[in-house]
């Protein structure tokens, strides 16, 4: 079957009792030769993307450069991005939408489940603040979900695997999104996630924008969140983070791997861009709002390849900016191409959880539910 491609490792030919076949790599051999393994990950991601007719790697067939991202893709006339939503028209990189947006919107009722719920003022421990209406949970009211297509990252193990389906996404306009939020005085937040914000956020930035200065006369609260993989354009970035600076809300990164090879085997692309996006949004604005934390960052236990070492190295390199920063580790349950992987076992979430509380004060575990079937 596709999804579970090699039954045993490309590299020692065993099959250990955790082991990804579409990976084709086991984790003792992926830590023990990095550059053969990123050599052999290239075929498998090129085979999982070719299904949705994305480019197989990182275009270079231009001397036209994208930089809405870390990936700097080259892309040559009439050709898509890396991550599909970006395209050269005309010798002009730009959304395929134009000036509109590839989303799907949906309400969530508050308290969401969403994984900054636990610190989140509208969440079950939520208190009245200038940033909430009500003295515990936000009930009654909504987050407006904004769930946006593409991703310049190519994750084996996506939870959200619609959002490469571009072809059938619905295109948004700003005003379309901005109307939504008019006519609905219930909805207090936005949270932009995908897929991944990063190859939309011209449009969603500006949607955002246009949606608060909309709210502002009747001095609705309207909280802009991101949830992301954070490995976008440093000044849109920094733009997308003051919107929820000044409207109360917060962003998500997922910080997935610390070792670059566990991040080009597995998710496709050199995830280095999402841990300096991370540290110059903290030195730039985290101090400014003391009382409620703007930045927060997830890794999900992926089992038998997220050691140890990794929650310790990411932990570490948050505790050196505040070892107040929100941190969860959410757990993991099989999917797209890593569904011959457990839900991550209970005994790796216990030692996480020890490793991370060394550096950190506020770490959570996410998805607590699936520990019923470890």
């Amino acid at each position: 079957m596709l999804r579970n491609l090699h039954k045993t490792c490309q590299i020692c030919n065993r099959k250990p009792d955790i082991f990804a076949g579409f990976i084709g790599i086991c984790p003792d051999c992926l830590q023990k030769q990095p550059d053969y393994s990123i050599e052999l990950s290239q075929s498998s991601h090129a085979l999982a993307r070719d299904l949705w007719n994305l480019p197989g790697s990182i275009p270079t067939d231009s001397n036209l450069e994208c930089s809405i991202c870390s990936n700097h893709c080259k892309i040559g006339e009439g050709n898509l991005g890396y991550c599909g939503i970006r395209t050269n028209i005309q010798g002009s990189i730009r959304n395929r939408a134009k000036n509109n947006g590839f989303m799907h919107t949906y309400l969530d009722s508050l308290p969401t489940n969403c994984c900054n719920t636990y610190f989140c003022p509208a969440g079950p421990q939520g208190h009245t603040s200038r940033y909430s209406y009500t003295d515990g949970p936000e009930y009654g009211y909504y987050n407006l979900a904004s769930f946006l297509y593409g991703c310049n990252f190519s994750c084996l193990g996506c939870q959200n695997d619609q959002h490469r389906n571009i072809s059938t996404a619905e295109e948004y306009s700003v005003e379309k999104f901005v109307h939504q939020i008019e006519i609905n005085p219930k909805i207090s937040c936005v949270c932009f996630f995908g897929g991944s914000p990063e190859p939309q956020l011209p449009f969603a930035i500006r949607a955002a924008r246009k949606a608060l200065a909309s709210v502002k006369e009747s001095k609705r609260l309207l909280r802009i969140c991101w949830e992301w993989n954070g490995s976008g354009n440093e000044k849109l970035a920094q733009s997308a983070v003051k919107l929820s600076l000044n409207s109360g809300g917060n962003a998500k990164f997922d910080l997935k791997y610390y070792s670059q090879t566990l991040s080009l085997v597995i998710s496709g692309v050199d995830n280095r861009q999402s841990f300096r996006n991370f540290e110059n949004c903290f030195n730039k604005f985290y101090s400014s709002r003391p009382d409620y934390p703007l930045l927060s960052a997830t890794t999900l236990l992926i089992p038998g390849y997220i050691s140890l070492d990794e929650i310790e190295k990411i932990t570490s390199f948050l505790s050196l900016l505040d070892r107040s920063i929100p941190y969860s580790l959410l757990i993991f349950h099989p999917d797209s191409f890593l569904s011959d992987l457990p839900v991550t076992p209970r005994k790796q979430v216990e030692k996480s959880f020890e490793v991370a509380t060394k550096y950190l004060d506020n770490v959570h575990i996410g998805n607590k539910h699936l520990l019923h079937y470890s």
